[in-house]
């Protein structure tokens, strides 16, 4: 997967983040996941038990079809950037909001969409973590495409962001 680039999105319960994203154009491929805890290689149990953990969907890009701010406008559709570690029913710790990075050049774009989201809302912070990436661990495979092996199970963002395509 040449020339391709990585980011990892935390906006709350990650089934319906990975449906989201799975639908636009250059989103090669998603994995959820769990990022930037306390423990190596968490279950799910653990991750609900409180081991920091945020659900988080690694998302692998490419950059001549689709821009980091194009997914980041999409990702600020479908999270509450002023919610502290819940979104939508879901609330704990590991539904917090946060955009970690892995290649530091991606910083400037992240910090400049988080600045005009905050502008946007009138806020001078918004409580969305960025922060590089620390650790990540693949969830379990049933947690993968969850809401795919799974119609009309529970999620935060409302359906008919599932069908955005590229309009959105």
């Amino acid at each position: 997967m040449k020339n391709m680039e990585t980011i990892y999105l935390a906006g709350g319960c990650f089934w319906g983040v990975q449906k989201f994203f799975d639908q636009f154009d250059g989103v090669v491929e998603t994995e959820v996941g769990y990022a930037n805890g306390r423990t190596e290689a968490p279950s799910y149990q653990e991750v609900c038990a409180g081991s920091g953990h945020a659900e988080t969907l690694r998302l692998v890009y490419d950059p001549a079809r689709v821009t980091l701010t194009e997914l980041l406008d999409r990702y600020f559709l479908v999270v509450d950037p002023l919610s502290i570690n819940r979104q939508g029913g879901d609330i704990g710790v590991q539904y917090r909001t946060g955009i970690y990075y892995v290649n530091r050049s991606q910083l400037p774009e992240i910090e400049a969409r988080v600045q005009l989201e905050a502008g946007k809302l009138g806020v001078r912070k918004l409580e969305v973590e960025v922060r590089p990436l620390e650790s990540f661990y693949p969830a379990e495979e049933y947690q993968q495409k969850y809401l795919d092996k799974n119609p009309g199970g529970y999620c935060h963002i409302p359906w008919h962001y599932f069908d955005l395509k590229n309009d959105g």
